[in-house]
């Protein structure tokens, strides 16, 4: 039934908003202040997901098994068209370029880590956790590249600034590369067991800081001149038509289960928090984005839990 479903999803979906929800009061008390706050997310992303990547690759992947882990990669670049396309549509009804351009990096650049990471930990058994962090971590790559390349050049209004080329290389995209490498040398089978442990015991740690940083950053967002009719569209565009969109896939090309999902939850994902960091670097006037990515996580509880319960019922998967 719709609702054994929907209680399923509901419920993976009040596990990551607890976690979320305890970063963002230690925000709002004043427990973890803003330099605090940084070096989690630094921590979290610098050290606890390029190992928990690592080892999921180095010890799990096999290009013999994964001979479609190109596909990924791809599949990330083609989410992120669907997106550009829809928030391309919608942003006829927002007034002023920079506006628009804000608008349509929300619609087009989703929350693709760390809420889907925690969200099929919740969601999934155990014995299926590994294929779809695979992935995940291969959808990232592609991922990565385009929010660090593409969205700087979105968002940065300016000529006279290019693309950092040092930011397309962050250090998950550095451990999916040196996972490959291995893995296509044949070199992750000689390292030993003693250098996998510590690094798994660092990576399991990912998923519970993610979630506190996610919360945290929300926290941290400036609710100024609130957008209405800006923020209804991009619920609309974003929470609404992209997974609906999403759905009609899935059930018309009969996807695999682990990618089906995959596509599903990446195109019913929030606006990236990453957004905010990237207008703070490079010190735009945020007109849209802080709004845009706390309403869209707020309201992705909702959203979210309708899409994946609905799938499920379609589906009769789980």
């Amino acid at each position: 039934m719709f609702f054994s479903s929907l209680k399923i999803t509901s419920t993976a979906m009040a596990q990551i908003f607890i976690l979320g929800a305890v970063g963002y009061f230690l925000c709002k008390k004043g427990a973890l202040g803003e330099a605090g706050l940084d070096a989690l997310s630094r921590l979290t992303m610098n050290i606890t997901l390029p190992a928990m990547i690592f080892c999921q690759l180095a010890r799990d992947f096999s290009f013999t098994i994964h001979k479609d882990w190109w596909v990924f990669p791809l599949l990330s670049i083609a989410i992120t068209a669907l997106g550009l396309a829809v928030g391309g549509l919608f942003s006829v009804f927002i007034r002023g370029e920079q506006r628009k351009l804000q608008f349509l990096s929300l619609v087009g650049f989703q929350n693709s880590g760390y809420l889907p990471l925690a969200l099929f930990a919740a969601l999934l058994p155990q014995e299926k956790l590994g294929a779809i962090f695979i992935y995940l971590f291969l959808f990232l790559l592609g991922f990565n590249l385009l929010i660090f390349s593409l969205a700087v050049y979105i968002l940065n209004f300016s000529r006279e600034r290019k693309v950092e080329p040092a930011g397309l290389f962050s250090p998950p995209v550095a451990a999916v590369l040196l996972s490959l490498l291995l893995v296509f040398c044949g070199l992750n089978k000689a390292l030993p067991e003693f250098i996998f442990r510590p690094l798994k015991a660092i990576g399991d740690s990912t998923l519970p800081l993610a979630m506190l940083v996610v919360g945290g950053n929300l926290a941290q967002i400036q609710l100024k001149a609130l957008d209405k009719k800006a923020i209804v569209l991009l619920t609309l565009a974003k929470l609404i038509v992209l997974p609906a969109l999403g759905l009609l896939l899935v059930i018309r090309f009969r996807l695999p289960e682990l990618a089906a999902l995959l596509l599903l939850v990446e195109l019913a994902a929030p606006s990236a928090t990453t957004l905010s960091i990237i207008i703070r670097h490079y010190k735009k006037e945020d007109l849209l984005v802080s709004q845009g990515i706390f309403f869209s996580h707020i309201f992705s509880i909702v959203s979210l839990s309708l899409f994946l319960g609905l799938y499920f019922f379609l589906t009769g998967t789980r």
